[in-house]
């Protein structure tokens, strides 16, 4: 496994790969790997011949100062964890490396409007304009490729879509299943900054879920109500302070007055727990969620249990 620290080898390196007619798969991560980073690499090895892993840390995608500092690094145990998960290449760049004029942010940046401006993009402003900023340099050093992102972050997802799509950027997007704790928590590099009971409070974000995908289910149709039924959940748990819980058109992410086709809405939340935001989402229906989550539990339970 090649570990490079400069875009200029990473893109040499993998530019003499295609040129001997293997493909490349790219997994962007900001390391602090967990099991659903090791699922997107997993992925990549089945369907590329090299894979690249990018570990960076991006400021531009940080609004508060303290949530950057508090950001899991974890730099040695990541390198191993890729070897064993079979990568070929990882990119970790220094922040001059990536932005040369930092601490001054760069003259270039990248705002994908429309999809980045409701939800985690009201919530943190100037976030999105981070990420898609850094995927683009990230998918310029790695060419034509394809690029491996969780569906636990769908929002994420949705912008580096779209900014592929309209930026005619030779990249696949692959969206690749959430992975889950046994409890139904999905797993995020932030989870290890939740203290003993912050940890079981979090719990509700998944069950919150699953209650509006019940709600659906049964014939619901109202997406005012099927809100309802899933903040129900979550008032029962005096730890969480709910940013979000909706139902959305997963194309647009427009939030769904009616719902028409439930194969067609998305479920989102966040939600604050302890001093850690976290995000969840769900497809619409039961079948879809059980097809597309992993170790995921998919009942509701009680609210006499929650509470």
């Amino acid at each position: 496994m090649d570990v490079i620290e400069t875009a200029a080898g990473c893109r040499a390196l993998l530019v003499g790969a295609r040129a001997t007619g293997r493909t490349v798969g790219l997994v962007p991560t900001m390391g602090a790997l967990h099991d659903g980073h090791i699922s997107l690499i997993a992925r990549a090895h089945e369907e590329c011949d090299v894979v690249a892993v990018s570990i960076f840390v991006n400021p531009l995608q940080f609004g508060d100062p303290e949530d950057i500092a508090k950001y899991p690094r974890t730099l040695e145990r990541d390198l191993a964890e890729c070897a064993k998960a079979g990568a070929h290449v990882v990119f970790v760049p220094t922040i001059p490396e990536m932005y040369p004029s930092w601490p001054d942010p760069p003259a270039t940046a990248v705002t994908v409007g429309g999809v980045s401006d409701k939800w985690e993009g009201a919530s943190r402003p100037g976030h999105f304009d981070g990420v898609a900023t850094v995927v683009a340099k990230l998918f310029a050093v790695a060419g034509p490729c394809r690029a491996y992102f969780g569906l636990k972050d769908f929002q994420q997802l949705a912008v580096v879509r779209r900014m592929a799509s309209d930026l005619c950027i030779p990249v696949d997007i692959v969206g690749c299943p959430t992975v889950r704790e046994p409890d139904g928590l999905a797993l995020s590099s932030r989870n290890v900054r939740l203290s003993e009971t912050e940890r079981v409070a979090a719990q509700a974000l998944s069950w919150a879920l699953a209650a509006g995908r019940a709600a659906i289910a049964t014939g619901e149709r109202d997406g005012a109500a099927v809100h309802t039924a899933m903040r129900a959940v979550l008032d029962h748990e005096p730890l969480v302070d709910l940013d979000y819980a909706v139902a959305v058109d997963a194309a647009t992410l427009d939030e769904v007055t009616t719902i028409v086709d439930p194969a067609a809405v998305r479920l989102l939340i966040a939600a604050t727990v302890g001093p850690v935001r976290l995000i969840d989402n769900s497809a619409a229906t039961i079948d879809d969620h059980d097809n597309e989550q992993q170790s995921a539990t998919s009942h509701v339970p009680s609210l006499e249990r929650i509470g």
